[in-house]
């Protein structure tokens, strides 16, 4: 068996004790079938639940398992990064808590690494695209409409920048989110954003896909947030935050 650990999974989680559980046992389940290494990050983003106990008590009995916590609520975006520059696998991922995208999908992944590409991205906007459980008709148009912007002034060629669940190589991952500005929800067009400036190549690739009842995003105040955000990317650049030293 290879020592080092091949991928790391970072899972963003706030207030979610109803669902966390049921992911990391489904998550564990998956890769103990497959011989090789990998942890599962948790960063608990100062939940007023109980989901850093019940991550915190699993984690015992899982040394795969790491949970982090923020000392205030900081946002998807930082959790996410945070959880990306603590992680030591070749690979890592990163999953929405509630598993919409089933962590079995990451096998489409590795044979687009293995022909050169840096990122590879899940897409609910592929001809292939299996997306079982669709979102209500304002959550799915304000997606577009958010979309539709990305690709005019932030982003061509990627049809969705939002699915929540992206892998990255281990050196690219850290380089990449070390630049990361953006806390809230818009920090995924941030990271790529960030990769096409550094010329890593990007595949979008379809997966199944099912919608979460419970969306974290809020249709109307995280829809204005993500839009202004998209300016912030643009005046970032301006400033050479995201050039490399």
């Amino acid at each position: 068996m290879n020592h080092n650990i091949y991928i790391s999974v970072v899972i963003p989680a706030y207030n979610e004790n109803v669902r966390i559980v049921k992911t990391l046992e489904k998550t564990l389940d998956y890769f103990e079938i497959h011989n090789y290494l990998y942890e599962i990050i948790i960063i608990d983003d100062a939940s007023t639940d109980v989901t850093y106990n019940l991550v915190d008590s699993l984690s015992r009995g899982h040394s795969n398992i790491k949970i982090l916590r923020n000392r205030k609520n900081m946002g998807k975006g930082f959790s996410v990064k945070r959880g990306v520059l603590e992680s030591r696998g070749d690979y890592v991922l990163f999953s929405d808590a509630d598993l919409s995208t089933p962590i079995e999908e990451i096998e489409k992944f590795f044979p687009h690494f293995n022909k050169g590409y840096d990122i590879v991205i899940g897409s609910r906007a592929l001809k292939d695209s299996q997306i079982l459980l669709k979102q209500p008709w304002y959550r799915k148009n304000m997606g577009k409409i958010f979309n539709l912007l990305v690709r005019l002034f932030i982003i061509k060629g990627i049809k969705d920048t939002q699915c929540g669940f992206k892998c990255f190589r281990k050196e690219v991952a850290h380089k990449i989110f070390s630049l990361q500005r953006l806390n809230g929800f818009c920090f995924d067009v941030e990271i790529l954003y960030i990769a096409k400036s550094l010329g890593y190549k990007i595949k979008e690739v379809p997966i199944i896909w099912l919608n979460c009842l419970q969306s974290r995003v809020a249709i109307f105040n995280d829809s204005i947030c993500m839009f202004f955000d998209l300016f912030k990317i643009k005046f970032n650049n301006l400033r050479k935050f995201y050039d490399v030293a």
